[in-house]
């Protein structure tokens, strides 16, 4: 598997990653057995640098990881997150970056996932209500005191990232990127480039839609939270929908599919971006490994550039609400 350090940092990863959050919510029915074979096959490929997050199944998930790697925690970079704030019956209660509760989350998230360290730890959103000098120097002394390896941003406006980075070094910034959500492009990437700050991308197959299993909205399951995003609704789904078909079509041709050309799309970016696809399928699992095989050549990637500008797809990538929660 082919490693990459995250910007200047020093921290050395997969390639790819994966995302763990779809194993116990948002995404369907849950198998548990499944999961953990899943990351364990991940493990065995060298996809070694996993994605939770405190509010994936509001704890739940942090501990279906942690059991999983309880027997391989050296083969592993574990990340997880802090921020989104969420009740005991799942509801979300807003966003916390205060000091205090930076120390007590960490705490939480060490006990689920059965570990001492953890190895990159991001502010899943950025608290308005806190000035980030305080919320990353309440991180700092997570590093200081051996709970946490490196540092993260998910989310982050440049202007916070680079406030954050003088705070502390940042080893990476996590934040939406795919062929279907290019914003980054514009002002964040320069930035964390200029920074060596590492990106690590997740929904690189844009929550699925970029696979081309979806053919219509009747094939998202019921209780799947892609029902009520603004890209899989309506007129925008269909027009989503063509976009998608080029990708396949690129894909037939090389004997691929369509994750693979995405995924494929995404590592060309640069070796400082790290896909983290999520599943929950070990046949999907290995289907996304082999995006590191197809190298795109230069006709494709310049039919791609032609068919996937900046702004190119219809609808937000998340409802209003939500929305207002990115880049601060």
């Amino acid at each position: 598997m082919e490693q990459r350090e995250l910007g200047r940092s020093g921290l050395v990863v997969s390639a790819l990653g994966l995302g763990c959050m779809g194993m116990s919510e948002f995404y369907g029915d849950r198998d548990e057995t499944e999961s953990i074979a899943t990351i364990h096959r991940a493990i065995d490929l060298g996809i070694t640098f996993l994605d939770t997050a405190d509010m994936y199944g509001t704890g739940t998930n942090e501990e279906l990881v942690g059991k999983a790697i309880g027997d391989r925690r050296e083969a592993v970079v574990l990340a997880t997150k802090f921020g989104n704030v969420r009740g005991p019956a799942g509801e979300f209660l807003g966003v916390n970056g205060s000091p205090a509760y930076v120390r007590e989350a960490c705490e939480a998230s060490l006990r689920r996932l059965r570990v001492e360290t953890i190895d990159l730890y991001y502010q899943h959103r950025v608290d308005p209500k806190v000035p980030i000098e305080e919320t990353v120097g309440a991180m700092s002394e997570l590093v200081t005191a051996g709970k946490v390896r490196y540092l993260g941003l998910s989310e982050a406006a440049a202007a916070t990232i680079r406030r954050a980075y003088d705070t502390h070094p940042i080893a990476a910034l996590q934040t939406e990127y795919s062929l279907w959500t290019r914003d980054v492009e514009t002002e964040i990437l320069p930035t964390v480039r200029e920074l060596g700050i590492g990106f690590v991308a997740y929904s690189p197959l844009g929550r699925g839609f970029l696979t081309g299993a979806f053919q219509t909205p009747d094939d998202i399951p019921e209780g799947d939270y892609r029902k009520f995003s603004p890209r899989f609704q309506g007129e925008n789904f269909y027009k989503n929908l063509e976009l998608v078909e080029i990708v396949r079509e690129i894909a037939r041709a090389r004997n691929a599919t369509a994750s693979q050309v995405a995924l494929a799309w995404l590592l060309s970016r640069g070796d400082d971006v790290v896909p983290i696809p999520g599943t929950k399928r070990v046949t999907y699992l290995e289907e996304n490994a082999r995006a590191l095989d197809v190298e795109l050549d230069a006709a494709e990637l310049d039919r791609i550039e032609r068919a996937f500008p900046q702004g190119v797809t219809a609808g937000t990538r998340y409802p209003e609400a939500s929305m207002a929660a990115v880049e601060r």
